[in-house]
């Protein structure tokens, strides 16, 4: 006789949902362990699962076991996180209140998305992370998402966010939908598990194989709308008015007649500051002449409004979405060569040394004498220049010596102060006449980029210092201490690459400029260079005078792009009311509340412009390596996981390099930055030059996969 086949397994009872279901409906708060096994057993009672699953559930922190019994854990000590990357079989959170990372396996997500407010029970995990369990949602904050049209039946998508889960959806506008189409989509019903929820389509955006489709639904799905609203187009209108420019001629200082002039790149269109030097007997004066958008932007109107709500421009490839509409953002605001423009100059005095002795605020009428480009001025430093670029700067090309020896002394007090000169990797994408994109590159920063940036600095410092000497309500610029756990970490990771350092007594500007200066010429800098600036706190906007650790600044605020930055035009909105003579209680009364919400409303707008910046970025560089399939290209390892290990490209694309498609064996992640065959003791490790070969690139959630074809001998 056959035997059932499934006999032989029986299966094994849930005991750990049958200890809580218990525990709960109890009548008594403390259940002694004799009458919980009594309560548990039944047919087929499995002592060592039992005993198993009360072992876990303590260890998660679910009960608590003590003398007088078992019974539930508090509530009180679960903890509030933020879910902020999902994977098919695990995802993480970071805790509300100490920003730790949590790992948690996909059975106790809850079906949690990204964004959502969780109360995680956490306890120790079987690695060296803790793990946590969501116990309940607290608040959903994930429902518009892009994502990729798939199957036959055109009833499924594929979420960008949750590449390994397909969605059913329907289509209540009846939208015309083919396979791979990229499309927006909003939840309408969740589940407990990720595979329960479902969605409707929103929006299609066509072929999920083209970046500027995957872009367009992304800017979509994040409410990022590239038309302003039509009163603000109103607004914007009517205060395009260039009379005004004359009639203000009588209540301001006329600047017109100084060799003023701007820097940008050579397609730049809102030009917001220009500079004007000039070398004295005791040291210079430097201008810094910003567009004085406050005039134009007045406060609580449509323009302003919607200026608060988008908080910042947002760059990607050849394009902006602006704060402003192009009325004010490239026409009347934008200091443009030859024109007369309304400014907000700060007119410092500076001594040989570089310090700034005095300053002044003013409202001016400036013309900028021409607009400069990066590209040509670093052409006439280093004695390249041209005929035709003699004659386009001959009006300014007097002040380019004073501009040159005040920055060269700039820039070594900066050093000298112990400013980490942190070397962050920018790429930028190439586009052809149909926007597909056909390469990437590194951006560099030549002489000139670096000279407007010290000249903005001075600038910054002086208005976050007028601002706090006066006791305004102010919006500043701050830049908090390093947590210490997160210097432990790059402590043990510099350990590992053999970096000199010593955090013994705390971490200062200064020690981490140590480590970024032993860094240079290695292959190793971009690696280190990124650690450094992970480790560090992320600047954010305030209403306080907090200071700035990485600029080693007592003040610091944002006054040089009111044109693309919600906080600058707050600043020069309550510096000029200041400077019109309102007393400081009718400003407090004022702009308190406003340089607060400010503060908070900018700090967010600008953590979702970068997330975008960079997603819109990847999804172009994707498309890039698309036409590259099967070529190989030379790249850095710049991080390793449990799955593999990321490879930067010298062009800056990034892919992953899967386990599955390395060499058979048992990988590890050992020391933090090295993923180790146990078989055969193969390594992988940060900072490591190879070469790999481009094997599939996902356009549609800019993520790109490496084959690894073997190292490279260089300098780690």
């Amino acid at each position: 006789m056959k035997k059932n086949p499934k006999s032989k397994y029986k299966k094994v009872p849930d005991y750990s949902k049958k200890i809580v279901k218990y525990l709960k409906e109890s009548n008594k708060n403390v259940v002694k362990y004799k009458t919980l096994l009594k309560n548990m057993k039944g047919k087929r009672f499995n002592f060592i699962e039992f005993s198993k699953s009360l072992e876990s559930l303590k260890k998660k922190g679910v009960i608590v076991e003590n003398d007088n019994g078992i019974r539930l854990a508090d509530k009180k000590t679960l903890r509030l996180a933020k879910i902020v990357k999902l994977n098919k079989t695990f995802g993480f959170a970071r805790t509300i209140d100490t920003d730790e990372k949590i790992f948690i396996g996909g059975k106790n997500l809850l079906g949690s998305l990204p964004g959502d407010i969780v109360r995680l029970r956490i306890y120790e995990g079987s690695g060296d992370s803790p793990e946590g369990e969501v116990v309940e949602i607290e608040e959903e904050n994930f429902s518009v998402f892009t994502g990729v049209i798939v199957g036959e039946n055109f009833n499924l998508l594929i979420p960008d966010i949750l590449p390994q889960y397909e969605m059913i959806f329907s289509n209540p506008g009846r939208i015309s939908l083919h396979t791979n189409d990229k499309v927006t989509a909003r939840i309408v019903k969740r589940g407990k598990r990720h595979s329960e929820h479902r969605c409707e389509v929103l929006a299609s955006f066509g072929n999920a194989q083209r970046a500027s489709s995957c872009v367009e639904s992304m800017l979509a799905a994040n409410g990022v709308s590239t038309e302003f609203p039509e009163e603000v187009i109103k607004n914007a209108k009517q205060a395009e008015d260039y009379e005004e420019i004359k009639r203000e001629l009588k209540n301001r200082t006329d600047l017109r007649h100084m060799p003023i002039f701007t820097i940008d790149s050579a397609y730049t269109k809102d030009i917001d500051d220009a500079i004007s030097v000039e070398k004295t007997p005791d040291g210079f004066n430097l201008g810094v002449h910003i567009a004085d958008v406050s005039h134009y932007v007045r406060p609580n109107s449509p323009l302003d409004n919607e200026a608060f709500e988008r908080g910042t421009s947002i760059y990607f490839a050849d394009r902006v979405v602006p704060m402003l509409p192009p009325e004010l953002s490239n026409g009347i605001c934008s200091l443009n060569g030859g024109e007369d423009r309304l400014a907000f100059s700060c007119l410092m005095q500076i001594d040989k040394a570089g310090n700034l002795i005095d300053f002044e605020f003013k409202k001016t009428v400036i013309r900028s004498k021409v607009k400069g480009v990066y590209s040509e001025i670093n052409d006439i430093f280093s004695g390249n220049e041209t005929k035709e670029l003699l004659e386009k700067y001959s009006e300014v090309m007097g002040t380019f010596s004073a501009m040159r020896e005040l920055a060269c002394i700039l820039k070594t007090n900066r050093v000298s102060r112990g400013c980490p000169q942190i070397e962050s990797v920018e790429g930028a994408v190439l586009l052809d006449e149909n926007g597909i994109c056909v390469g990437a590159v590194r951006r560099e920063r030549g002489e000139s980029e670096e000279i407007i940036e010290d000249f903005m600095l001075m600038a910054n410092e002086a208005a976050a210092r007028f601002g706090r000497e006066n006791g305004l309500p102010f919006v500043y610029r701050v830049h908090e201490e390093p947590n210490p756990e997160k210097i432990q970490s790059l402590s043990e990771v510099l350990s590992v690459l053999g970096v000199p350092h010593s955090f013994k007594n705390g971490v200062s500007p200064k020690t981490l400029s140590v480590v970024l200066e032993y860094a240079k010429g290695k292959d190793s800098s971009v690696i280190i260079n990124s650690l450094v600036l992970r480790s560090m706190a992320k600047a954010k906007y305030s209403d306080e005078p907090l200071g700035h650790f990485g600029l080693v600044l007592k003040d610091y605020a944002h006054f040089t792009s009111p044109i693309r930055r919600y906080p600058d035009l707050a600043i020069h909105r309550i510096m000029s009311d200041f400077l019109s003579g309102t007393d400081k209680g009718e400003l407090k009364r004022r702009y308190s509340r406003f340089a607060h919400a400010a503060s908070e409303r900018s700090s967010d707008a600008e953590v979702n412009a970068m997330s975008l910046e960079r997603s819109c970025d990847d999804c172009y560089k994707a498309e890039y390596l698309l036409e590259k399939i099967g070529e190989e290209a030379s790249g850095i390892i710049c991080s390793v996981m449990d799955f593999g290990f990321f490879v930067m490209l010298d062009d800056t694309c990034e892919g992953l390099v899967r386990i599955e498609t390395l060499p058979n064996g048992q990988y590890y992640v050992n020391d933090l930055m090295t993923l180790k065959n146990n078989l055969t003791g193969e390594k992988y490790s940060v900072g490591e030059r190879v070469t790999v070969r481009i094997l599939n690139a996902n356009v549609s959630s800019g993520k790109v996969d490496f084959e690894f074809v073997s190292k490279v001998d260089a300098e780690c």
